[in-house]
């Protein structure tokens, strides 16, 4: 086979050389050491945790590394890509703290190593196909889908393996004169791979979170181009990585079976391969057993759930770093106020074979992520989300900023903050009765107390209160009304002889609590109560006075 006039024929419009585009690509200027690393999706719509997981571990590595991370849109397939999906995509990962130091963006590209989508670099593509047609590495077929189909059934019918290889690949070695009769018919065609492989070979090769593999050889002649001129992720994607000069790819396990065609591909084309790192699935416990998280079966695939629930990017972020590095949480207990991104990221502290996703760890960290937030900030990230999930709740906080702060405050910042909320949408519950139009009494007295006790101990309270008092006067004081009610105003003396007492302090200010709250539980009373203001205060425990009698 004359490989010039193959090549001629197939790419008569190509004329620049793998030379000439390389000189268009030059290599980057980073310190040494400096990883360069890049997320690839494809704008199917679905933006996952898995991506997410990938974008986190290729960020810090390049980041830490003084590198670049670019990203990288993989819209090959049109038949799967949905419109505005790009769009969709890159706000998700912005949102999420991922942030690209080049490549596509909603109003275009970013960067010299351009364009970052696939489609538009047909071109490019095309002299590389050029070349390995000109080796012998690649030729056109010609197959319908209808014989593509009768090949399977035969295969099948063998019980021999599937793909297109070997007595089955029935345009590998077919003469000039056939290939020129084809195209002068006019008929589609795809530009496969020449394959050398066999599956009698291993190749031994190794992965930096899965270690040393050994796999085996690609026999397929898999698709390079496809009838369109449009390439396949696999073509694509080594030359791409080859020419943004790629060192480390960042990818999920499910990519390792066609790892070693993907190998085959760098060696013929001449490029040296990057480094790879196939991150182990997602994994959540179903009943006894471990399965992948599932598109179809666990809305905490899709990172819409985690903005639409309300955990903070903070949460999430930090949550994923203790599945993705199995220290950081003795990093975090050890440097309780430090930035996440202080810690020292580590693709070595990876779980090859996959991490497990907990719902309910999740919320423990979220907990602690929020409860270390500051007042502002706290306010500033559930305003935000409120605009989108809560219209009600983002009118009072937004016409009510400073009042909203104040309660938002009560038990923030010390050594021991407050763990109110795992996520914001925990904020509303918690802060309503707050607000006069959504205060409500929710919560009744035990039966124990006599009506007229706790008509006398608001009532009590009523005549001493001074919203001047510190804590400790205004506790004195209430312990006054135990006292004088019979109450045991000293827990300790109370606990040793409950008998002779109608009950304790801790009473007293339980009727103080639901009558200015409407529930037995609730923040800080005093401070409840200062946030409140005195004319809220009264009016709510007279109201209740009002229930009793």
């Amino acid at each position: 086979m004359d490989t010039t006039a193959l090549a001629t024929l197939l790419f008569p419009h190509v004329t620049k050389t793998p030379e000439d585009i390389e000189a268009e690509f030059p290599p980057r200027s980073l310190p040494e050491g400096a990883i360069v690393s890049r997320m690839a999706p494809s704008p199917t719509g679905f933006v996952h945790l898995g991506n997410l997981v990938q974008g986190l571990t290729s960020e810090r590595m390049c980041h830490q590394s003084g590198g670049t991370l670019f990203l990288r849109v993989e819209d090959t397939d049109a038949k799967r890509e949905v419109a505005g999906a790009v769009e969709v995509l890159i706000e998700s990962l912005k949102h999420y703290s991922i942030h690209f130091d080049e490549g596509a963006t909603v109003d275009g590209d970013n960067g010299i190593y351009g364009p970052y989508r696939q489609r538009q670099r047909a071109a490019i593509y095309h002299v590389f196909a050029k070349q390995l047609v000109l080796l012998g590495m690649a030729y056109p077929c010609f197959c319908t889908e209808e014989e593509l189909s009768d090949i399977h059934t035969r295969q099948e019918a063998e019980k021999a393996n599937y793909g297109y290889f070997g007595k089955w690949a029935v345009w590998r070695d077919r003469p000039m004169e056939d290939i020129k009769a084809a195209l002068d018919a006019g008929l589609p065609w795809v530009l496969r791979f020449r394959s050398t492989g066999s599956l009698e070979n291993k190749i031994r090769f190794t992965d930096l979170i899965k270690g040393n593999l050994e796999l085996t050889e690609n026999d397929i002649d898999h698709v390079l181009l496809k009838s369109d001129g449009i390439p396949t992720y696999h073509f694509a994607h080594a030359v791409d990585d080859h020419l943004m000069h790629t060192t480390h790819v960042v990818r999920g396990d499910e990519w390792l079976p066609t790892l070693p065609f993907h190998l085959q591909l760098f060696r013929a084309l001449g490029f040296k391969p990057p480094k790879y790192l196939h991150i182990g699935p997602l994994m959540k416990m179903d009943g006894d057993s471990k399965r992948k998280l599932s598109k179809r079966k666990d809305p905490e695939l899709a990172l819409t759930y985690y903005r639409e629930a309300g955990f903070p990017v903070a949460s999430v972020y930090e949550y994923l770093m203790t599945v993705l590095n199995s220290n950081f949480e003795d990093w975090r207990r050890a440097n309780p106020d430090a930035p996440v991104d202080n810690f020292k990221f580590s693709y070595k502290k990876m779980n090859p074979a996959g991490s497990l996703f907990d719902a309910a760890k999740l919320r423990d960290v979220s907990k602690n992520v929020i409860s270390r937030m500051s007042t502002d900030q706290i306010y500033r990230e559930v305003t935000e989300w409120a605009k989108d999930f809560d219209r009600e709740l983002f009118d009072h906080l937004s016409e009510n900023e400073a009042y909203t702060k104040s309660i938002l405050a009560i038990g923030r910042g010390g050594k021991k903050p407050r763990k109110d909320f795992a996520v914001l949408a925990d904020v509303r519950p918690y802060l309503d009765f707050f607000f006069d139009d959504w205060f409500a009494v929710t919560d009744t007295y035990p039966a124990q107390f006599d009506s007229a006790d706790i008509k006398a101990a608001l009532e009590g309270f009523m005549e001493t209160y001074d919203a001047g008092d510190d804590m400790n006067v205004w506790f004195d004081k209430i312990k006054a009304v135990a006292d004088a009610l019979g109450f045991a105003a000293d827990m300790k003396a109370y606990k040793e002889s409950p008998e002779s007492f109608k009950g304790s302090v801790a009473d007293v200010s339980m009727f103080l609590r639901v009558a200015v709250t409407g529930r037995l539980n609730s923040p800080d009373m005093y401070a409840v109560m200062q946030v409140l203001g005195r004319e809220r205060v009264f009016a709510r425990i007279e109201a209740m006075i009002e229930t009793l009698k």
